[in-house]
């Protein structure tokens, strides 16, 4: 029966708890310890069945209890505390305030991103993407930076997983409920609902827009599923995360890219740099473009040209298989439209997102797309900057390696989200209350060795004990929920042991993270799990496999095969449906965190910075993050950064690397205790972990890192190529044009080095070089010296640039450069000269992707 109307029905509060409204509808309280008891002390119970949602919490709970602790002094003046904590935080963040030099009239730095691992009671996130980027909008709230974030709202979200008495994984897709979640339903001033229209082939696709408030941060969320669209399938845009089939992905990445765009200027935002958080997103462009012809009058050229030059983004994936490829006709026929727009050809369209523009069969690669419109790229490690460089070098083909323009800005994650809260406490009494975003370097880090080993040890005891607990129940539940025999549920009751050195393994069951690693020699394992009954070992893994990734399905069954058909389950346990919460029980209880990837696939892995925060020491393959953390004094790491063609071999080597590990060095340092019990070499260890892994794998010393680097520069080059009528970037655009048409004209004449051909250390070599610059002026260019030792392939490797002075010109009409050079080391070096563009509007001469070498 269809209703006559519907209302939305919001929780009756009595008038002394109001303010539990405000804490509940802002985010801040997952980080918040006062805001977090607060609501567990409201109903502890009720806490955990809502998935600690308070918003869903607030319209169950009885309106006794409600009653009850309204007229309770104690709950009051700690609501009070807990909303004082809010309104002191929401005016305080200076950071920005304090760094932001000069200041421009106005920053807005817009942050897109497919998903958003925020809370366990919003599960619009599949991994650690979406964390990454949860975590991301919490620190620059933390920092008080001008950011507007944009996503979709899923309504079945990722997956709920399960598994079958036979252990294979099993997908359920509860339903979100939106007006039971903290969200915000955005209104127009009339009180209807925002609506954003996108434009498909042969019909326009609505959305209405959610607001979740991340602290100072609004993340808006898009929402298809609204009678406004009356086709079904255009309900299920927003259905799943990374669901549905090639064409529903487009669908997605359309109404997240240029829906975004459209939501954002509805609300009023002007963003003076945008932040694609991976490709999902890069349709913004488009939206972007055919805005500012049509808005500002610019000419497309100059109109990419702006985009471009305040457009970041941030690739995060390994291996080229990874990125989103449309073939040519569903591209055209989605995006087509823009090309007549924008006068194009359907050819120069789809020339925007391939790497080969010449390669008419390629497809349109949103990678490609995103690399060749934005200003600042980087990778998410310093290992994967260096994968990422060698991914797409193709687009910079004539640049050595080495100076291909993707940087790195290494991952984090936000201190206070995922250090348990006893762990937090432990360090504001002995570090301070501001230790989780000072930088790495400060004095507060030396006070990690002021805190005793006793205390220190109590607290990883305490926190291993509850994550035995919490794991016993969650199969209990488990067992329940299928049915299980007795015998089943009275095992897992015995699961695990609180006294045992325990070893964590979470994160996407894909087959090149190994989470089978540790099982390759079952008899040596097991000696290393149970062999010695005062020095046991014991496991606790999670994690999905896609629901379309049968190989990764294939490996979790197996693991769980393995260990009932080995006599293993009171030793090794696998928790289903990992989430936020389990994430942050495991890394807060887990002596151990385990990651073997095949390197160099990882690109950054924060699961391990979440352990490290709590005290948990890596155990690692040296990829991603570990790979430049200090691996010797906070952990171990597996093999020492090989990389191998047979990977037959490659899975013995490591695992009998793991093992050797666990037997002689782990097992002994975590069982060796002194006449109090203490592991005392052990916690040395933790300590250094604490010291040396907080303050660098942070999202507050990352957020810092991508304002300063990237959202600062991209923001003032906004204000410069847009004041007096986009003067900058016409100029800018032009300046392309001509520099497009000299370019390939232009001559290397001749180049005049002093002395033979060898020289002494220190020697000064002196080039004179006589150019045709063809048309272009000597404040195009700029020519360099490029010198380096030669490999055995004959090339310049490592090579080191010195700009050359311009001198004039020739009798012949040619451009003179002159430059000295000298070489500090012995061998067999190299000389060569080299032609790049450069212009103040440029953000770095690389962008034009033009070299020309003598």
């Amino acid at each position: 029966m269809k209703p006559i109307r519907i209302f939305n029905v919001s929780p009756a509060l009595p008038s002394q708890l109001e303010p539990l409204r405000q804490l509940a509808y802002n985010l801040y309280w997952n980080w918040n310890s006062e805001a977090i008891s607060l609501f567990r002390r409201l109903d502890e119970d009720l806490w955990v069945i809502t998935n600690h949602n308070p918003v869903l919490m607030l319209g169950q709970i009885s309106q006794e209890r409600l009653a009850e602790v309204a007229a309770d002094a104690g709950f009051i003046a700690h609501q009070e505390r807990a909303v004082s904590e809010l309104n002191d935080y929401l005016e305080s963040r200076v950071w920005y305030q304090q760094n932001r030099a000069p200041k421009p009239e106005k920053d807005c730095f817009a942050y897109f991103c497919a998903e958003y691992g925020l809370a366990h009671c919003l599960p619009i996130y599949s991994g650690g993407l979406g964390v990454l980027a949860g975590d991301h909008l919490k620190s620059a709230s933390d920092l008080g930076l001008p950011l507007v974030a944009v996503g979709l709202l899923y309504q079945e979200g990722y997956f709920a997983q399960y598994f079958n008495q036979d252990g294979w994984q099993q997908e359920r897709y509860p339903l979100n409920d939106f007006y039971n979640m903290p969200l915000h339903l955005e209104l127009q001033p009339d009180g209807s609902e925002l609506i954003i229209g996108v434009e498909y082939p042969g019909r326009t696709v609505y959305a209405r827009v959610w607001r979740v408030q991340v602290g100072t941060v609004p993340l808006y969320l898009l929402d298809t599923n609204i009678e406004q669209n009356p086709n079904p399938y255009d309900h299920d845009i927003t259905d799943e995360l990374y669901g549905g089939d090639l064409e529903m992905r487009i669908h997605q990445e359309m109404m997240l890219g240029i829906g975004g765009v459209r939501l954002l200027k509805a609300l009023g935002y002007r963003p003076t740099a945008y932040h694609l958080n991976e490709g999902h997103s890069a349709f913004l462009i488009l939206e972007r473009i055919r805005l500012l012809m049509q808005e500002e009058g610019l000419s497309f050229d100059e109109a990419r040209q702006f985009a471009k030059s305040t457009q970041i983004f941030t690739t995060h994936t390994p291996v080229s298989a990874g990125f989103d490829l449309f073939p040519t006709d569903m591209a055209m026929h989605y995006i087509g439209s823009y090309a007549q727009q924008f006068g194009l050809s359907p050819e120069q369209l789809l020339a925007l997102g391939r790497e080969n523009t010449g390669d008419f069969a390629s497809p349109f690669s949103m990678a490609a797309f995103a690399l060749k419109n934005s200003t600042f790229i980087n990778g998410v490690s310093q290992l994967h900057g260096v994968v990422s460089q060698n991914m797409f070098h193709g687009l910079w083909r004539k640049l050595p390696l080495a100076e291909v323009p993707i940087g790195a800005i290494v991952n984090g994650i936000h201190a206070r989200s995922f250090v348990a809260l006893p762990t937090q406490e432990l360090y504001d009494r002995y570090l301070g209350p501001d230790w989780d975003h000072k930088e790495p370097g400060h004095p507060l880090w030396q006070k990690v060795n002021t805190i005793p080993d006793e205390e220190l040890w109590r607290n990883r005891e305490r926190r291993r004990a509850e994550l035995v607990v919490f794991v016993r129940e969650q199969l209990v539940q488990h067992l329940t929920e299928r049915g299980a025999t007795v015998a089943e549920m009275q095992q897992a009751m015995e699961a695990l042991n609180p006294d045992v050195l325990t070893i964590g393994f979470a994160r996407r069951f894909a087959t090149y993270k190994r989470g089978d690693l540790f099982l390759y020699d079952l008899e040596r394992i097991k000696k290393i799990i149970m062999g010695n009954r005062d020095r046991q070992v014991q496991f606790v893994i999670a994690g999905k496999a896609h629901p379309k990734d049968t190989p990764g399905k294939e490996l979790i069954r197996k693991i769980l095969h393995t260990v009932r058909d080995q006599g293993l389950s009171q030793y090794v346990t696998f928790i289903p449906n990992y989430s936020i919460y389990i994430a942050r029980m495991m890394v807060a209880g887990c002596d151990i965190w385990l990651n073997t990837p095949r390197r160099p696939r990882e690109a950054s892995g924060t699961s391990g910075m979440k352990a490290a925060m709590n005290g948990g020491l890596n155990l690692s393959i040296l990829d991603g993050w570990w790979d430049e953390a200090d691996y010797i004094q906070t952990g171990w790491a597996i093999g020492n950064g090989e990389e191998y063609a047979d990977t037959g071999y490659q899975d013995q080597v490591e695992a009998n690397a793991l093992y050797d590990l666990l037997e002689k060095e782990i097992v002994p340092l975590f069982y060796d205790r002194d006449e109090k019990g203490i592991p005392r070499g052990w916690l040395e260890k933790v300590k250094a972990c604490i010291r040396l892994n907080c303050p660098q794998f942070n999202t507050a010393r990352m957020v810092r890192d991508y304002a300063q680097k990237a959202y600062f520069p991209t923001s003032d080059r906004y204000f410069t190529l847009s004041q007096d009528n986009y003067t900058g970037v016409k100029e800018l655009a032009h300046w392309k044009r001509n520099l497009f048409e000299h370019w390939y004209d232009m001559k290397v004449k001749s180049v005049d080095i002093s002395g033979d051909r060898s020289v002494k250390v220190s020697q000064v070599v002196q080039v004179k070089a006589e150019i045709d610059l063809a048309g272009l002026k000597p404040e195009d260019i700029e020519v360099q010296l490029y010198q380096g030792p030669v490999d055995e392939a004959g090339d310049i490797i490592e090579g080191r640039p010195t700009p050359m002075q311009y001198q004039g010109q020739s009798d012949s009409g040619c451009s003179l450069y002159f430059g000295e050079t000298a070489y500090h080391s012995s061998g067999l070096q190299g000389l060569s000269l080299r032609i790049l563009p450069q212009q103040a509007h440029l953000a770095n001469s690389y962008e034009p992707r033009l070299i020309l070498w003598a």
